[in-house]
């Protein structure tokens, strides 16, 4: 029997189809997700998890001219699949393939980027209110997550549009709990009477009778709206959005095409902001995912019989991040450990189970982590924040006025710094040193293999002011480092001494700088090798020392080159007033980094070994 996905293309064609047949489709659409994924990383248990959901979407609204904008955009997989994408979805995450993430110059039915979490009701409420002004009219949907939601950003734009009274959608993807068929069923009929014209009529109708009756009328009306109140609290599970100003629909079944529809056509003919709560198993088919949805969140390629990865486990920066602030935590009960909805991403899985009361995941809400983190500082405990690197962009307010403006002893440890690769734009981790550079009262660190780490970690504890200390994603590079100097706030590391030009270099990129110094020293070239270790306080003595010895010098950074290492040396040698200097940078250019490999990006780039070395050599 040919299987249905092969003659659907476009949504145009899911809307042809028969309940049974998209029942089908959802099956195969699950498989080839699990394929592809299984080959080229991805993830997969919330793409699982909202097949139906989508199908619906696309045969009861009509992409493009209607506006489906997803939180989080990782959760597009299907989407791409049902809007003409389907043969070109098994170069996902790869160089030059399609995207993880919705984008707009991949095509029309994407209608805005989103790779970050609790910004689609902004953005949708923005697309809809710009239709009201045009007096268009297409329907605008944000498709929300329960995580995303607990964002400050989605509570802002919840309140926002509540008392809009502007025609919009929200639906409230929660995979986090299960549904109760009672509740729901009657739910989903009280949401259907509610919203038939015949019911509001009647109640307008009888509502404005009863208020003209002399001295009772309005006490009447009163009393019986507290009654109506409270029914709706017995029945209706998410009172707060109907006192934001929502009609709140569901909850109803993810995994029921039929009944999705069917509240979807619904909440078509609602006037003002509507909010359908819709429950869906996160890993929905596959039953790895389905058990232990957190290991298949965001994974490698794997083997889809077993579940488990295709590589060997290896150590990764953020394991030995763990490891090490559990033993730093059992001598120092003023360590407390904070994260935003990622507690197994960062590492700190061991430490929430062995010290649960001095461990906080606060959700998405990267904000509140810091803010959270300056309270706890202030009251004499030594808070550690673990946040991915583009993540704290969403923070950077807190890191200023809350922290380092008070000189709060935060620690703040950046993951996936620098390219983390097949993310894409959105995830790409170098725009922290930048960042942070500028703030006045922090230091920051980056170490060059695990061993630094450690050190690095157990001297911020001991440092009393705000440290950050950022390290890339995944396992140290290849290169074993015998040389581990003791930390000292503000001292760099003479890796290799020499005479013709500097190398200085910064985190990860250290060993590059090891690479590079060999590749030169083939051709006689003699490299002076410095392991910045603190971009600030930076250590000027040693690198003046080297620049005026050799005249020439590079610098390497898993950054943009504007605001990081490079910038820092630049001014370094112009307020230094040194003469007859040739300088050349290596990083990133002032511009977002598209998905591939880390390999692939650096080469393009010009960062790796061979390309520096041949730089240099030039010089």
């Amino acid at each position: 029997m040919e299987q249905i996905l092969n003659k659907v293309n476009t949504p145009e064609d899911v809307k042809k189809l028969s309940i049974k047949e998209k029942e089908k489709l959802a099956s195969e659409i699950r498989e080839y997700i699990l394929k592809i994924v299984s080959e080229n990383g991805g993830h997969l248990a919330s793409n699982l998890g909202i097949v139906e959901l989508t199908i619906a979407l696309h045969s009861i609204y009509s992409i493009p001219e209607d506006k489906i904008v997803w939180d989080v955009g990782h959760q597009t997989y299907v989407h791409k699949i049902l809007t003409g994408r389907k043969d070109k979805i098994n170069t996902l995450r790869k160089l030059n393939g399609i995207a993880g993430f919705p984008k707009l110059s991949e095509s029309e039915a994407d209608c805005f980027g989103t790779g970050h979490s609790s910004t689609s009701i902004s953005v949708a409420l923005g697309m809809a209110r710009a239709r009201d002004i045009k007096k268009e009219n297409n329907n605008v949907i944000a498709v929300i997550g329960d995580g995303s939601i607990t964002g400050g950003m989605a509570l802002e734009a919840l309140n926002d549009a509540g008392c809009s009274k502007t025609n919009i959608t929200v639906i409230l993807n929660d995979n986090a709990m299960s549904i109760s068929k009672n509740v729901g069923g009657i739910s989903i009929k009280l949401s259907k009477i509610r919203t038939k014209k015949f019911y509001t009529k009647s109640n307008n109708f009888i509502k404005e009778k009863v208020k003209k009756i002399p001295i009772v009328g309005p006490k009447i009306t009163h009393i019986a709206r507290k009654i109506k109140y409270s029914i709706k609290q017995l029945f209706l599970q998410n009172m707060l959005f109907e006192d934001m100003g929502f009609t709140y629909l569901g909850p109803v079944d993810g995994h029921d095409i039929e009944k999705l529809e069917s509240i979807l056509k619904i909440s078509k003919n609602i006037e003002g902001p509507v909010l359908i709560h819709v429950i869906t198993k996160k890993g929905k088919g596959y039953i790895p995912a389905e058990e232990t949805p957190h290991k298949f969140h965001g994974v490698s390629a794997f083997d889809i019989k077993t579940g488990k990865p295709k590589g060997k486990k290896q150590d990764d920066y953020s394991k030995v991040f763990g490891k090490k602030l559990v033993s730093l935590a059992k001598k120092d009960k003023k360590i407390v450990a904070i994260t935003a909805a990622m507690k197994n991403g960062t590492g700190l899985t061991e430490f929430a189970n062995k010290y649960p009361d001095r461990f906080f995941d606060v959700a998405i809400a990267e904000q509140h982590a810091l803010g959270l983190a300056a309270g706890l500082a202030s009251q004499g405990l030594k808070p550690v924040v673990s946040i991915y690197s583009s993540f704290y962009q969403r923070a950077y307010d807190q890191v200023i006025h809350d922290i380092a403006i008070q000189n709060m002893p935060v620690i703040m440890c950046v993951d996936r710094a620098g390219i983390v690769g097949q993310d894409g734009e959105t995830h790409q981790g170098i725009f922290d040193l930048s960042f942070f550079n500028i703030v006045p009262n922090l230091t920051i660190m980056a170490p060059k293999d695990f061993k630094e780490l450690e050190q690095m970690l157990e001297f911020a504890t001991t440092l009393n002011k705000p440290v950050v200390i950022r390290y890339p994603r995944g396992k140290e590079g290849k290169i074993k480092f015998e040389k581990h100097e003791d930390i000292v706030e503000g001292k760099a590391e003479i890796l290799k001494e020499g005479n013709d030009i500097t190398i200085l270099a910064i985190g990860k990129m250290v060993e590059k700088a090891m690479q590079v110094e060999s590749l030169l020293a083939e051709k006689e070239i003699s490299s002076q090798v410095i392991n910045i270790r603190f971009l600030k306080p930076l250590d000027k003595k040693k690198i003046k020392e080297s620049i005026i010895k050799t005249k020439k010098v590079i610098t390497i950074e898993d950054n943009i080159l504007k605001g990081g290492l490079a910038s820092t040396i630049e001014e370094f040698i112009v307020e230094e007033n040194l003469k007859g200097i040739t300088f050349k940078a290596f990083g990133y250019p002032d511009k977002f980094i598209k998905q591939g490999s880390v390999e692939e990006i650096e080469k393009m780039y010009g960062l790796d070994a061979n390309s520096i070395a041949e730089t240099c050599k030039q010089l």
